[in-house]
């Protein structure tokens, strides 16, 4: 009896020493892993630190899309408006943002005349002005008004002023308003001066085609035109033409010129100007028909 208790207790201690094994060896492996966890936290903190010095946490530029799409150019309802004339969107994108272009308005009243654009200021309108221009958009149209302001007013085909593209595009660079003088004689300089071109919506800030070529110094205290350039050729046309008589147009206004003659026979409109290289020194160019 003895030897078989003994051989019990035996059997139970062998089988009590396998399970502590087994514990044991559990408990080993889940040291192990809690060691390893922590061993990979530990780096990834150092990693991570290493990293955050040297800026790698620091946020990326944001990818300016607003200054891509550089001109948002507004549909308008040729349906409703018949007035208007599809002929597609200039570019959202790649657009001049720099210089200037050489915008020549040949008319039926005399020399051409020349303005230079200010892209940097305005490069929507100067952006949609090339763009119709490329497309003659403005060939063979009449400027319908003589305005009160001073100024000539082209660039509608329809001669309503309620004509334009089928898109229209934002204010750009409108004057800040004038003070109010103490004194009739000012010194201050005049709103839109002689020679000043300029953006005219179909309503106010919905630019599209038309534009104004000051012929007189005009002054407001509410200006409304985005001014695009300045005349620097043909001023003698833009004021032969803004003394011409006026009649009544449609909407009884005495602003439509008389005859009705007022023509844009072409407008072109250059690339922008760039500044030339040199590449040595220039050597003056020889006229072959000289002697």
């Amino acid at each position: 009896m003895a030897s078989s208790r003994d051989r019990q207790r035996k059997l139970a201690r062998a089988k009590l020493d396998r399970q502590l094994a087994r514990r044991a060896a559990r408990a080993r492996r889940r040291r192990q892993v809690q060691a390893g966890v922590g061993v990979a936290v530990v780096l990834a903190l150092i990693v991570a630190g290493s990293a955050w010095a040297l800026g790698a946490f620091d946020r990326d530029p944001v990818e300016d899309t607003a200054a891509e799409e550089l001109c948002l150019w507004t549909p308008e309802d040729a349906t409703a408006n018949t007035n208007l004339t599809d002929v597609g969107t200039p570019a959202t994108t790649g657009l001049p943002t720099e210089g200037v272009r050489t915008m020549t308005v040949v008319t039926n009243q005399g020399a051409p005349v020349t303005a230079e654009l200010d892209t940097a200021a305005t490069p929507c309108a100067v952006a949609s002005i090339s763009h119709l221009a490329a497309n003659s958009f403005y060939d063979n149209t009449k400027c319908h008004e003589i305005t009160t302001e001073g100024a000539v007013r082209c660039g509608d085909p329809s001669g309503t002023g309620l004509g334009g593209p089928a898109y229209s595009f934002y204010d750009e660079n409108v004057p800040t308003p004038a003070e109010a003088s103490a004194s009739p004689a000012s010194d201050q300089p005049a709103t839109y001066p002689k020679g000043t071109v300029a953006m005219v919506g179909n309503r106010p800030g919905a630019n599209g085609s038309q534009f104004l070529i000051f012929f007189k110094d005009f002054t407001t205290a509410d200006p409304a035109y985005t001014v695009i350039g300045s005349v620097t050729g043909g001023v003698d046309t833009v004021e032969k033409i803004g003394a011409l008589p006026t009649v009544e147009n449609a909407g009884g206004a005495k602003v439509k010129p008389k005859d009705d003659d007022v023509v844009i026979q072409s407008l072109t409109v250059t690339e922008p100007a760039t500044t030339p290289t040199t590449t040595g020194s220039a050597t003056p160019a020889v006229d072959s028909s000289a002697g």
